[in-house]
């Protein structure tokens, strides 16, 4: 019996420029202090450079860099007769794409580039030829659920 509630999962409407949900998550999870205009702006204007330096289509080459972020597995403590074991297990389809565009918008932010909008186009750029934070984050909860392999027994 579960101790909590089932969650209720909000459905996000799609951003107004490219009709896409992806798109949507991205601008919410670059808000900050609910100033969405803003937010809008600089992924529209990421999206813009996008398109200008990879000479593709802007969405075509942003929901590929996020199949190259999103991970498969991770690994998720489980405790076992007093003993904390690190579980690789497989990552839920709402989970994956939530992790690879915080990945993403998170490793933009540690850029060095001019403004948010350059340093988000950037790692997106980057993304796709898999190299980067964001790449390099997801290579790494790879390593650690593939070193950690000896325990996945304890999933349940």
């Amino acid at each position: 019996m579960p101790r909590h509630k089932r969650i209720q999962h909000r459905h996000l409407l799609r951003d107004p420029k490219y009709n896409d949900i992806l798109v949507s998550k991205l601008i919410n999870t670059v808000l900050r202090a609910g100033k969405k205009t803003v937010a809008q702006k600089i992924v529209y204007d990421a999206l813009a450079l996008v398109e200008k330096k990879s000479k593709q289509e802007s969405l075509k080459v942003f929901l590929k860099a996020i199949e190259n972020i999103t991970p498969l597995i991770e690994t998720r403590p489980r405790r076992v007769g007093g003993a904390t074991y690190q579980v690789p297990m497989e990552i839920p389809e709402r989970r994956k794409i939530s992790l690879a565009i915080r990945w993403l918008v998170q490793f933009a932010n540690d850029r060095s580039e001019k403004n948010m909008s350059a340093r988000l186009a950037s790692e997106i750029l980057d993304a796709i030829e898999n190299k980067g934070g964001s790449i390099k984050k997801r290579e790494d909860t790879h390593k650690m659920a593939e070193a950690n392999r000896a325990f996945a027994h304890y999933r349940w």
